[in-house]
């Protein structure tokens, strides 16, 4: 049997989707979580501009 360590494969099968509505630009999306009440939620295109930069 074979051992692998942190960062081998993983496959948590296909990610359900939910439908949800862009908070900055208003379009319809889909996110592979459900959206929390009081949080934003944004659309592939206005994501980048909300992250923090990462270093």
């Amino acid at each position: 049997m074979e051992r692998r360590g942190f960062g081998g494969p993983r496959n948590f099968g296909p990610r359900e989707m939910t439908k949800a509505v862009c908070s900055d630009c208003g379009k319809e999306c889909e996110v592979p979580f459900k959206p929390t009440e009081g949080r934003p939620v944004y659309c592939r295109d206005c994501l980048p501009k909300h992250q923090k930069p990462r270093f």
